[in-house]
């Protein structure tokens, strides 16, 4: 380890924990309106537009921070950037085609005919199934430090499944709050539903990681760390606990509360993303190279990190200001104005009187 008073040794940090939370955030904004894409597939065609318009304001921007995050690997690990993208070129292309696919189904799927709507819903559904399974295929290569063989592979589709119910869950709790009546129940059926997939698959990857790199065996079961970390588990199992008994009484209690199992949900993901960054730390990939290794000159880490001192806050604030704006319950998409609306009763009026009859002073004009 580099000595942390030099820039070369706490730059890396820096960087290191803002691409963490670049990430982290990305898989919670993201990973719920993915998880909504999913769920399209679920609803019956009344449902569609206002499950889309849940996420219409938001799910552009949430992309913004897998952005940010790969950027920061690109520039303050160059290094790793090449290795990790050469090692899962495949799944992030496949990642990249699902996305793709998504926002062009979300824009046609607004304009297109109503024969045609049906094929675009179903687009950006498969679009969401496909980057969801792509990110978890990722993830669980990343985890074993890009081994070859067939059980590794089979361990990353693993992953895959567990994260796509993980982000099911996340949309149906999203939906859970953002909704009411029947699609609100509905909501919360689905979320029972992917609830213990995602325990599931939580609880594998924890089990799992520790056989597949010797180092992370011994960073959690060596002492004091056993003893010190044994809350991280225990939590995220109360979690789980909690969001279970919130989904028990959800729709039937006080709509103030409906916030409650997307919360834990949260929490169970940032639990969870903290085990794993334990785990892997200071490894930038697991095993093989750790994050001084691989970090750039602190000259160029100095320079990119006034910029993102300067574009994380904006971020930030954009992101909160468009939650802020768009808070409250979604409802069905509509494309022009109510036809009560003042501005619409105005134009009528005004086309009336432009429409009127001419009615000369001194008979009838001829």
């Amino acid at each position: 380890m580099h000595e942390l008073s030099q820039p070369g040794g706490w730059l890396p940090l820096v960087f290191m924990a803002l691409m963490g939370m670049a990430m982290l955030i990305y898989v919670v904004l993201d990973g719920y309106d993915l998880g909504v894409g999913i769920l399209l597939g679920f609803a019956n065609e009344g449902e569609k537009d206002t499950m889309v318009e849940s996420i219409g304001p938001f799910w552009d921007a949430n992309e913004t921070w897998l952005v940010l995050g790969i950027g920061l690997l690109l520039s303050a690990f160059p290094i790793a950037h090449g290795i990790i993208l050469g090692e899962l070129y495949l799944p992030v292309a496949i990642m990249l085609v699902g996305l793709i696919l998504r926002g062009v189904a979300f824009d046609f799927r607004m304009k297109a005919r109503a024969a045609q709507k049906g094929w675009w819903n179903g687009a950006f559904r498969a679009g969401s199934v496909v980057a969801a399974l792509a990110q978890g295929v990722m993830l669980g290569r990343y985890i074993t430090g890009f081994q070859a063989g067939a059980w590794a592979w089979a361990f990353a589709l693993f992953v895959g499944v567990s994260l796509a119910a993980g982000y099911t869950l996340l949309g149906a709790c999203w939906l859970l709050m953002k909704t009411e009546g029947e699609l609100q129940r509905r909501a919360v059926a689905w979320a029972r539903g992917s609830l213990w997939l995602a325990a599931a698959g939580i609880a594998a990857i924890s089990v799992a990681t520790p056989l597949v790199s010797s180092f992370v065996f011994h960073k959690w079961f060596s002492f004091p760390n056993i003893v010190l970390l044994a809350p991280v588990p225990l939590m995220t199992a109360v979690l789980f606990a909690m969001v279970g008994v919130a989904l028990e009484h959800q729709p039937r209690t006080d709509e103030r509360w409906s916030w409650l199992p997307f919360a834990g949900t949260v929490g169970v993901f940032v639990l969870a993303f903290f085990g794993l960054a334990f785990s892997i730390f200071p490894f930038v990939i697991v095993d093989r190279m750790t994050i001084w290794q691989a970090a750039a000159a602190p000259k160029s880490l100095s320079f990119i990190l006034a910029g993102a001192v300067i574009v994380l806050p904006v971020m930030a604030a954009s992101s909160a200001y468009s939650y802020w704006v768009f808070r409250g319950k979604a409802r069905e998409l509509s494309y022009g104005t109510p036809a009560s609306s003042p501005l619409v009763m105005d134009r009528a009026r005004a086309h009336e009187k432009c429409n009127a009859p001419v009615r000369f002073p001194y008979g009838d004009g001829s």
